[in-house]
């Protein structure tokens, strides 16, 4: 057998609704970013996809593209993904490729779209592709290696390096606005609000001034912080640990620990949306709702038999979450299965949910007269 590695798109069947050009049109519907939002990772503008006919997804589409580890954007009726040669621009109806920016090893982090401009990192790259040609505008290099998601907010770009650096570079031309070395490894990507800029690193979740990087105030974690925090309502919301893990909620202004909740394996980034955070454990293969004011848990459940890998993904009253070889459809409500896919492969990154459409890439192993 041979190894291939597809970006495998699914689309509602049997539904009169907008093609995603047409839905595309105000730009609200979009997943702009790994997190689309504060790292919320919830799409409130999804009406397409629902409790009443997500059974009806089928797939759409595969482009075969490279080693899938970056999760996608999707922008305006085009796709943007990381794989293992590059940064690839696709028709989001079809699949067709629009253009590829080439490199010679895997590109790890997902990229962020703003602007007309895609945002991404790569060895110890910051750089700037055209969205419509991917055309190089810019690079920064950091020096120092790059897994994590970018986040474009306040005419910034933030990223955060593998050693904990944090990063602020001018969205327009890439020049350093600032940079704050924090000591420690770092597992996940930072998120932006208009006044701080949060992110983990070691055992530590920091708050920096966004426009200055100054430090507003630090929290110890005691446990290796691996996920990125998701901010909503004026609360930070991270995972740190593994056998022995959490799921902090902490006041955003001042670093205060609000509650902490147990958790097994709590490396993917957390969701939040409708005052809950949805939560995928890995190794339990459980996602976890807790209630986001209190952290009391609201239900459990193992939608399959895999391990949790990717972080959750809220549109409509639906979670979709990855696990092994599978992507799942859950109740938000209730948390039972309402539909699930199986490839031909793991599933390394995390779906992304725009215009009745769910977005995901795997590493496929197939036969060798596959095409």
């Amino acid at each position: 057998m041979k190894r291939i590695n597809i970006l495998a798109v699914i689309l509602t069947a049997c539904l009169a609704s907008p093609t995603s050009a047409q839905q595309a049109a105000t730009g609200e519907d979009n997943w702009s970013e790994f997190g689309r939002y504060n790292m919320q990772r919830w799409n409130p503008y999804e009406t397409v996809l629902n409790v009443n006919n997500v059974a009806n997804l089928q797939l759409k589409w595969n482009s075969e593209i490279g080693h899938l580890y970056s999760s996608p954007a999707v922008v305006n009726g085009v796709v943007y993904v990381g794989a293992g040669n590059g940064m690839y621009a696709l028709n989001a109806d079809t699949g067709a490729q629009f253009w590829v920016y080439k490199t010679d090893s895997p590109v790890y982090s997902s990229p962020a779209v703003a602007a007309g401009v895609v945002f991404f990192g790569w060895k110890s790259y910051v750089l700037a592709l055209d969205a419509a040609t991917g055309a190089s505008l810019w690079n920064y290099d950091t020096g120092e290696a790059i897994y994590s998601s970018l986040v474009v907010a306040n005419g910034a770009v933030y990223v955060e390096s593998f050693h904990g650096t944090l990063y602020a570079l001018n969205a327009a031309n890439g020049a350093l606005l600032w940079s704050y070395a924090s000591g420690g490894h770092n597992y996940g990507s930072p998120v932006a609000t208009d006044k701080a800029v949060y992110f983990g690193a070691a055992q530590s979740v920091y708050a920096l001034n966004a426009t200055t990087g100054v430090p507003l105030w630090s929290h110890a974690m005691g446990r290796q912080v691996q996920t990125s925090p998701a901010i909503a309502n004026g609360v930070v919301y991270i995972g740190a640990g593994l056998l022995d893990g959490h799921i902090f909620a902490l006041n955003a202004r001042t670093g205060a620990e609000l509650w902490r909740v147990d958790a097994f394996y709590p490396t993917a980034s957390p969701a939040v949306a409708n005052g809950v955070v949805y939560v995928t454990l890995d190794y339990a293969y459980a996602l976890l709702a807790l209630n986001a004011k209190t952290g009391a848990e609201l239900w459990n459940v193992a939608p399959g038999y895999g391990n949790q890998i990717g972080s959750p993904a809220v549109a409509n009253g639906l979670i979709y979450l990855t696990e092994g070889y599978s992507v799942f459809a859950v109740d938000a409500t209730t948390g039972d299965t309402l539909w699930n896919y199986t490839t031909d492969g793991t599933l390394y990154n995390s779906p992304a949910v725009a215009h009745g459409t769910v977005y995901i890439g795997f590493a496929a192993f197939a036969l060798p007269d596959h095409k």
